[in-house]
């Protein structure tokens, strides 16, 4: 079930004037999904990642929105989206996918849907494609991954101590928010200023808002036991269906997860993308480069499919 819904924003003192736009909200299953509906025209959907959310897409909203319908959702326990518990809401990559379902079925797009993912949005978004195939016109893939680990690359022991010792990720993650402040200074190749650091940061302000941040980590499935596999293991079987749509894939080269063995992945798998390698910027590709990735992002949509 969805409606939408009237609610009051969450400040955003100390990064407004980074953030300045008009807030909407939908109940899906009980809970308050926020999210980006900016301009008109061909809908342009950006799925975030973790620790971001539609913060993160401002410049691209900005730079797209005259043209196009652009809309950016936080996920639930991001941005200004509710933060339920784990007895509420279950922090799994198909809820994740049947939340993106449920505001795309509701914002009653008509024409084809542009994809733009980032980090863990790439598999929630290309879940969604794959099961939307006649929905999806072009497809932007910015330091992410649609599949099971490549071969030969190690899971990043920062991220496993996340997943597997609770007794240091929870006081870790949730009590001091470590995984947001870090990825502050780690996920990002220039010097971000104090704003953006509060922009990036302001949802998760306290110990309960900063619950999807561990869950994202702890959703990360490396075997078949792990409860969302068999769905990533979907993705990575189903990926070559995607063949057929226009790719557009940019990366940043100094990111210490999704790597260069995840962008190898990406061009073996989908040759026919047109690829741009930005060696000097990393994770938070959109806050390192947003002038050019806009650009480029630009050219590619104008083009025909």
């Amino acid at each position: 079930m969805i409606r939408l819904i009237n609610k009051k924003i969450t400040s955003t003192r100390g990064f407004d004037h980074l953030y300045n736009f008009t807030s909407r909200y939908a109940l899906i299953n009980g809970h308050t999904l926020h999210y980006l509906d900016q301009g008109e025209g061909k809908p342009v959907l950006m799925v975030h990642g973790n620790p971001t959310w539609s913060f993160y897409f401002r410049n691209l909203v900005t730079q797209l929105s005259g043209q196009y319908r652009t809309i950016a959702p936080d996920h639930m326990g991001c941005g200004f989206s509710d933060k339920p518990d784990t007895n509420r809401y279950d922090y799994t990559l198909a809820s994740r996918v049947k939340d993106l379902e449920a505001l795309v079925e509701h914002l009653n797009l008509t024409e084809k849907i542009t994809l733009v993912v980032h980090d863990w949005g790439g598999m929630i978004g290309l879940a969604f494609a794959l099961a939307h195939l006649d929905r999806i016109e072009k497809i932007i893939i910015t330091n992410t991954s649609g599949f099971l680990l490549p071969r030969n690359k190690r899971f990043p022991l920062r991220l496993g101590l996340i997943k597997y010792l609770k007794p240091l990720a929870v006081p870790a993650v949730l009590g001091l928010n470590l995984f947001s402040r870090c990825a502050l200074f780690m996920a990002a190749s220039t010097k971000l200023g104090t704003d953006v650091k509060t922009g990036l940061t302001a949802p998760y302000n306290s110990w309960k808002n900063r619950i999807a941040t561990l869950k994202f980590v702890e959703d990360i499935p490396l075997g078949p036991k792990d409860p969302s596999y068999s769905l990533v293991k979907g993705v990575d079987d189903n990926l070559s269906k995607l063949a057929g749509i226009p790719m557009l894939i940019l990366w940043g080269k100094q990111d210490f997860v999704f790597d260069e063995a995840f962008l190898d992945e990406w061009k073996a798998r989908f040759p026919h993308a047109r690829v741009h390698l930005f060696e000097d910027a990393g994770h938070y590709l959109f806050e390192d480069k947003p002038r050019k990735t806009a650009e480029l992002i630009e050219k590619f949509l104008k083009a025909p499919s």
